[in-house]
Formats: C-alpha cells, sequence, structure tokens
C-alpha cells in the first residue's frame, strides 16, 4: 500500500534498501538505463535550443550531462528515490526565447537570473517553506497532476515521432504512415504494448533495443533514411570554457537601471517569478506524479523525503547555471524507469553514471532513435493515468479544477501551466462556495502569485 512505503537513507540490510522496497540490483539497473535512454534526446536538444540563444553548443552538450548527472546522483542518494533530473524542457525554452528573446538579455544574464532561482529554491527547501507549498496542494489536484502529466508525455512523444502533426484546420491531426519513421514509431508502439502486457521484466528497456535494431536495418539494409549516423567518430572533445562561471558577468546586466529603474526592476520580478513558479511546479508535479506512480505517497497525499528531494532540485540548478545551461529539474521520464521496476535511489545512480559516460559516447547515442523512446513514453503516459480513479468526479468544487489540470497540460504543452489553472479555479471556486476556511493559506499565496505572472506576461514588464 502507498501508506506503508518508506525510504531509508542509511538502511541496517543495504544502502538504497532494495530489499525493503522489494527491488534488487538487476532491477534497478535496467530501470536506470530505461531512464536515461528515454531521456537522453536532452543531450542533444538543450544545445540546440540554448545555441538560438547564443551560447556554445559543445559547452552547454558538456554542461548539461554534467549538471544532469549531479542533480540525478544527489536526489538518489539524498531522498532514495528513482527520480532523474536535467535541463528542462519548456524551461530551456523559456530562457532562450522569453529571457533572452522577448525580455532582450544575454545569455549570461540568463544564466545569473537561474542561479538566483536556485539560490531561491535552496532557502525555501532548507526553510520547509517549498515542501508547505508543496502540502498545501489538495489531494485531488495532486491525482490530477499524475494524470495531467500522462497526458502530457504521450503527447510529447507522439509529436516527436510525427503520429501526431500539426493542421492549421483542425490543430492536430494524424501523421503520414508513408513516412518511414513514423512507420518505425508504429512498429515500436506495437513492440512496446506486446512486452508490457505479458508483462516482461524490464520490458520498456527491451522494446527500446529491439525498436533501434530495426531501425539500423531499415537504414543500413534497406536504404530508408532514419537518422542515424552513417559513422561512428568521437571527434574533439568540447570544452566548458565558453560557459563555465560566466553567469557573473549577467548580474550587472539583471540590475541596469540606466532603462529607469521601475523597468528594470519589474523586469527583472517577472523574470524570476517565472524561473521560480515554473521550475517549482514543474519539479513539484513531476515529483508528485512519478511518486504517486511508484506508491510512495501516504493516504494524505503526503511524500517522505519530498524536502531532500528537492533540495537536490535545487543545488543542480545553482550547479547547473554555474556549469552553463538553464534551469535543472526533475523530468517526467523518470516514470520509465518507475515502471521498468525502480523504486530507489540506485536507480538514478545508474541513469547519472549514464550521463557521464555520454559525455564520452555520444556519438554512438544517435543510435538510439527518437521513435525508439518515445512509445515508451506513450506506455508510461497509459500507466499515470490510473490515479484519476481517485478523483470525485461527481463533485464540481473537484472535478473543474482536476479536469483543467489534467487539460491543460497537454493543451498548453506545460506541466506548470496545468498546475496553475488548477489552483487558480480551485481556489476560486471555493471563494465562489463561500467556503474561504477549506483553502489553505499557502494556496491563496499561490493563486495570487500565478495570477500576477499572467498580468506580467500580459503586460510584458
Amino acid at each position: 500500500m502507498a501508506d506503508k512505503v518508506k525510504t531509508v537513507i542509511h538502511p541496517k540490510g543495504d544502502f538504497f534498501d532494495l530489499k525493503r522496497n522489494h527491488t534488487n540490483v538487476r532491477t534497478e539497473i535496467v530501470a536506470g538505463l530505461t531512464t536515461f535512454f528515454t531521456m537522453a534526446y536532452i543531450i542533444f536538444i538543450n544545445p540546440s535550443i540554448l545555441g538560438d540563444a547564443g551560447m556554445d553548443t559543445g559547452a552547454v552538450m558538456l554542461a548539461t550531462c554534467i549538471s544532469a548527472a549531479i542533480g540525478t546522483v544527489l536526489i538518489g542518494l539524498l531522498s532514495n528515490y528513482p527520480l532523474a533530473q536535467a535541463a528542462g524542457m519548456g524551461l530551456n525554452a523559456f530562457f532562450a526565447y522569453t529571457i533572452c528573446g522577448q525580455f532582450g538579455y544575454s545569455w549570461q544574464a540568463g544564466l545569473a537570473a537561474v542561479f538566483i532561482s536556485g539560490v531561491l529554491f535552496i532557502i525555501l527547501t532548507a526553510t520547509n517553506a517549498r515542501e508547505a507549498i508543496v502540502n498545501a496542494i489538495p489531494l485531488p489536484l495532486k491525482k490530477a497532476i499524475s494524470g495531467g502529466i500522462g497526458l502530457f508525455i504521450a503527447i510529447v512523444a507522439l509529436k516527436n515521432t510525427n503520429l501526431v502533426v500539426g493542421s492549421e484546420s483542425t490543430l492536430v491531426t494524424l501523421g503520414n504512415f508513408s513516412d518511414p519513421r513514423v512507420l518505425l514509431a508504429v512498429i515500436g508502439l506495437i513492440i512496446t504494448i506486446a512486452l508490457v502486457v505479458w508483462n516482461v521484466k524490464g520490458g520498456l528497456f527491451i522494446s527500446i533495443i529491439i525498436t533501434s535494431i530495426i531501425a539500423a536495418i531499415m537504414q543500413y539494409g534497406m536504404g530508408f533514411a532514419m537518422g542515424l549516423p552513417e559513422t561512428v567518430s568521437l571527434g574533439e572533445f568540447p570544452s566548458l570554457a565558453p560557459t563555465f562561471g560566466k553567469f557573473t558577468e549577467g548580474f550587472g546586466e539583471l540590475l541596469n537601471l540606466d532603462q529607469g529603474a521601475g523597468v528594470a526592476i519589474f523586469s527583472l520580478i517577472s523574470v524570476l517569478i517565472s524561473l521560480t513558479m515554473v521550475d517549482m511546479f514543474d519539479t513539484v508535479g513531476t515529483l508528485y506524479g512519478t511518486a504517486g506512480k511508484a506508491g510512495f505517497l501516504t493516504k494524505e497525499g503526503k511524500l517522505p523525503n519530498a524536502g531532500r528531494a528537492m533540495l537536490a532540485d535545487a543545488i543542480a540548478t545553482s550547479t547547473g547555471s554555474v556549469l552553463g545551461t538553464s534551469t535543472v529539474t526533475t523530468f517526467v521520464e523518470s516514470s520509465a524507469g518507475i515502471s521498468a521496476g525502480g523504486r530507489t535511489g540506485l536507480t538514478s545512480v545508474t541513469t547519472a553514471v549514464c550521463f557521464i559516460l555520454a559525455i564520452f559516447l555520444s556519438p554512438f547515442l544517435g543510435f538510439i532513435p527518437t521513435e525508439a523512446t518515445s512509445p515508451v513514453l506513450v506506455l508510461v503516459g497509459v500507466m499515470m493515468m490510473g490515479g484519476v480513479k481517485d478523483v470525485d468526479w461527481n463533485d464540481m468544487e473537484i472535478a473543474i479544477p482536476s479536469f483543467l489540470t489534467i487539460a491543460m497540460m497537454p493543451f498548453a504543452y506545460s506541466i506548470s501551466e496545468g498546475i496553475s489553472f488548477g489552483c487558480i479555479s480551485y481556489t476560486l471556486i471555493k471563494i465562489f462556495r463561500g467556503k474561504f476556511k477549506e483553502v489553505h493559506p499557502v494556496m491563496y499565496v499561490l493563486s495570487v502569485l500565478f495570477i500576477i505572472r499572467y498580468i506580467l506576461l500580459v503586460v510584458k514588464l
């Protein structure tokens, strides 16, 4: 039962308390590998996005791998949860296209803002304020968060494989099945479903390997363009020098009052509020969504060692900004490892080791196509919908904010937006019903902060 789950940092039997968590070394390693392969795309995508902000892509690749390894090993050792961290999708886009684009800051100033937000997270975590914020969220919303994340990662996977594509008339539509890569994704999905329904141990990881082999056969044996590399060449080892420590050059720009004190201060506040809220609730949403899937939540919806997990995230964010990458956060792809049987921090340590090895073996990762990892995320999405059954859909005061939480994640393509709409609607509904005392004071604060964030985005301060 979920309420009986305990994680122990220094157990008497073994360091990760494998026996008490009903797992073993082999299962944990397979789970760690599964998590890594489902999130390895960040190694290539993050440099591409931050490169649009003018950053050196080689340095960003190194920073991405190192910060991911640091954050992932920390969360595994401090909390003993099978979670992984890396530069967050959405957060890197916010960095490149909003902070450095819309607000006009340099990437050095952007890194400085990320560093400040990381320090704020450490302070909030050390004072238990961050955990108090999390515990203030009603249990039905936490259940909805898990389901929403399931839909979110499913649509990300379907989009990445072109099984679902954009459409001017219907917004989205089915992809072109004559595309060999779409066909490969379908094959991968069939293989993944078969292994899951057959209850094959490590089936998700096995499906990735099998689908990758099929991709190689299609490209090298049948002549289809599958996007796999033609040759393997380690090439020159990239350097961190172009980004390492450059965040210090951005503080002066963040506090530059030449444009007017009011504009400068409100711009900085807008950046920090956005970074803080987006990262906090991406982390909270992912942490509780994946923890719910693994059965770590108590009956009251609380997560033991949540503070330690969040501290790891805060430290990783600050460290990542020093190395030269955008905000580091807990990845929803951790659910893939959990679904593969991961239950302890050994899963995280395995994933962290993979990120370090990826620095030296990154060219070989090109042989694991997106079409091989995305079907796993679709199945994980299916599994994460289970918590939605615990939401009382007959109670409109709960059903409406829960639905908005679930719906806005895939439709707005953002975990944090789903949480934002859920919190605001829940608070407003309780106010409309005159049930002021049923709303935790923290929920009032969160709702106001979310509203302020939207106002700042509208007026573009």
